[in-house]
Formats: structure tokens, C-alpha cells, sequence
């Protein structure tokens, strides 16, 4: 039997899509050059961090990123996409149903990250990393606790889908818990991605760019827009941060985009397939667990030379620039392979 895809759309519902997105790219280009003078002149440099998580010396990070910093390089660049994101949704994509929510997240996430890079730049280089790593879990927990309360109480979802699966799993209040985990998961592993000049940007290009058209194949055209403004924004936020970087997104981006990927994947009940898109933030996340529980169980033995794993690859004398690049392709095919199962399981 042969399975044939049937959608029918209006034209001007697809033209919109694709107008936002090019919105999103012409605006954070034109808010950019404003960025870029501001930060320069108020000397937002980015600090490089004195210590490792675990409280030692970062005498690996040092060596291989040193040099950069001196640069003085600005950080808060997030607030180009964030604020040219929130701009175009609020002008022509606030939809109840479906924008609100990942907006909200998506603005509440990178308000947190703002303060976490305002600490930075103010320490005077006293090796101030930002907020501490609990009160930023305190505080995107309860963004996500408050989103996944809206999502299970206001738009009713109680259900996940399981791939390749017709039959939804029934799940009830649970959904907020879920909702809330993934949220916080997503944020901390783009967070932590966000290491090497276009690595977190290119990244997330490919993993919005995919749920784009599985939010369109839903139906769900405010999610598709919302998720095609991210792409054009960071496809010119990216252009200035390839290598040699312009400027870092810092926390108030990858906290942002994190969230929002975490809320866009729960909101197309596609959830199941976010570690297979995200496939790289999940093992960049999951190499600095390995690393600390290594640390802490083996009396400071390492399993990698440093984490996450960008830094270990670095460490065995990769450029930077190859690093990155092949974390992409490996992004991409894994975004690919996300959408062919999304495929297979709801249209063979």
C-alpha cells in the first residue's frame, strides 16, 4: 500500500510563515550594528572562568581559550535574537493557543540568563562565572513549572505520543512534571553547548529548522512562524559569530532558546524525539555529568581530558573551527533522522 503526505494550505498561511522568518533575519541585522556599538563602547567583555565546576583550577580551559579572551569579546548578544524574536511575535505571531507559551518562556528564560551575564560583566575579572548553578536551576525551574501548569491547564494537553505509535500515552497531571524536565534539561544543555564560536547558534538553527516543518505538518502554523522567526534571527546572529566570533550569545541566548526548544517540542507532542534532534546537546550535557560524577566517585579521575566534550576534542589538538563544523553535520543528520521517524509514525 502506498502512503501519500495530502496538505492543504492557503498560500498566504505559508508566504506569512516565510515572511517571518525573513522578518526575524532583517531585524536582528538591523539591530545588530546597535548591539555591537553599545557593547564595545560599554565594554561588555566576556570573563573567562578561574575555576572548574568542581572547584579546581580550569587550567585545561585556560590553555586552549586564553588567548581569545583577551580579545575582550562582548557577551548578552542573545539580546539581538531574543529581543528581535519577541518583536515579531508580539507584531504579527501572539496566538493564545499556541505562541504565548513559548514566547513567554523563551523572553522569561533570557531575562534569567541576562542576570547571569550582568554578574559576569561587572566582576571586574575576579573570576565571577555569573549566578550560581542552583539559584539558575531555581529560577528556570520555576519558569517551567509555571509553563507547564498554563500547558496542562489552560490548553488541556494530558497525552504524549509515543513514535511510531498511533496510540497516545495518557499521562494526566504527570504532563506538568515532564513538561518541567525537559524544559530544564533542554536549557542547561544548550547552555552548556554554547563553547566554541557558532557551535550553539548553528546547532539550534538545524533543530528549530526542523521543528518548523514538523509544527507545520501538524497544523500548528503560529508554532511553525514562531520557530521560523528563531532560524532567521540566529541565521544572522551566527554570520557575525563563526569564527572569529564578534560577540557570544551568553547565557540570556542559550538559556532562551533552550527553553523555547524544550516548550516547542512538549507543545507538538514530539517530545520522545527531541534527544534524537537535539542529539548533540544531549551528549555535550551528558559529557559534563560523566565528567563531575567521575570526579567525585574516582577521587578526581577524569573520563575526559575537560568537559563538555568540545573542549575534550579541542584538547587532542582539534581546531576550533572542525570542532564545530562536525558537531553541525551531526546535528543536522540527526534533525534529519528526527523528522523521518515524526514521518514514519504519523503518516505510514
Amino acid at each position: 500500500m502506498t502512503n501519500t503526505l495530502h496538505i492543504i494550505v492557503q498560500t498566504n498561511t505559508v508566504i506569512r510563515i516565510l515572511l517571518l522568518g525573513f522578518l526575524g533575519f532583517l531585524f536582528s541585522m538591523l539591530i545588530t550594528p546597535i548591539y555591537t556599538t553599545v557593547a564595545y563602547r560599554k565594554e561588555w567583555w566576556k570573563k573567562p572562568r578561574a575555576t572548574a565546576v568542581t572547584g579546581e583550577v580550569a587550567s585545561v580551559f585556560n590553555s586552549l581559550h586564553g588567548a581569545k579572551h583577551k580579545r575582550n569579546i562582548p557577551t548578552m548578544a542573545g539580546l539581538i535574537f531574543v529581543g528581535t524574536v519577541a518583536i515579531v511575535t508580539i507584531i504579527a505571531n501572539l496566538q493564545r493557543s499556541e505562541t504565548w507559551l513559548p514566547l513567554a518562556a523563551f523572553v522569561g528564560a533570557g531575562a534569567v540568563g541576562l542576570l547571569d551575564d550582568i554578574i559576569n560583566i561587572r566582576s571586574a575579572g575576579s573570576g565571577v562565572a555569573g549566578l550560581s548553578s542552583k539559584i539558575e536551576l531555581i529560577l528556570i525551574t520555576a519558569i517551567a513549572v509555571v509553563g507547564g501548569w498554563w500547558f496542562y491547564a489552560k490548553l488541556g494537553v494530558h497525552t504524549i505520543h509515543i513514535p511510531l505509535d498511533s496510540t497516545p500515552l495518557h499521562v494526566g497531571w504527570l504532563i506538568v512534571p515532564l513538561f518541567v524536565v525537559v524544559v530544564v534539561a533542554t536549557a542547561n544543555a544548550v547552555n552548556i553547548t554554547d563553547g566554541l564560536d557558532g557551535l550553539a547558534g548553528g546547532l539550534a538553527v538545524s533543530a528549530f529548522g526542523v521543528y518548523t516543518i514538523i509544527a507545520f505538518l501538524e497544523g500548528r502554523y503560529g508554532v511553525a512562524a514562531f520557530c521560523l522567526t528563531i532560524v532567521g534571527a540566529l541565521l544572522s546572529y551566527t554570520w557575525f559569530n563563526i569564527f572569529p566570533a564578534r560577540f557570544f550569545m551568553g547565557g540570556v541566548g542559550s538559556f532562551a532558546l533552550g527553553t523555547a526548544l524544550g516548550v516547542v517540542a512538549m507543545l507538538t507532542n514530539t517530545v520522545l524525539l527531541l534527544p534524537i534532534i537535539g542529539i548533540v546537546f544531549v551528549v555535550e550535557a551528558g559529557s559534563s555529568v560523566i565528567q563531575i560524577t567521575s570526579k567525585k566517585l574516582r577521587h578526581g579521575k577524569k573520563v575526559f581530558r575537560i568537559a563538555p566534550l568540545h573542549h575534550h576534542f579541542e584538547a587532542m589538538d582539534w581546531p576550533e573551527t572542525k570542532v564545530t563544523m562536525r558537531f553541525w553535520i551531526i546535528g543536522q543528520v540527526a534533525a534529519v533522522i528526527g523528522l523521518v521517524i515524526f514521518l514514519l509514525g504519523k503518516y505510514i
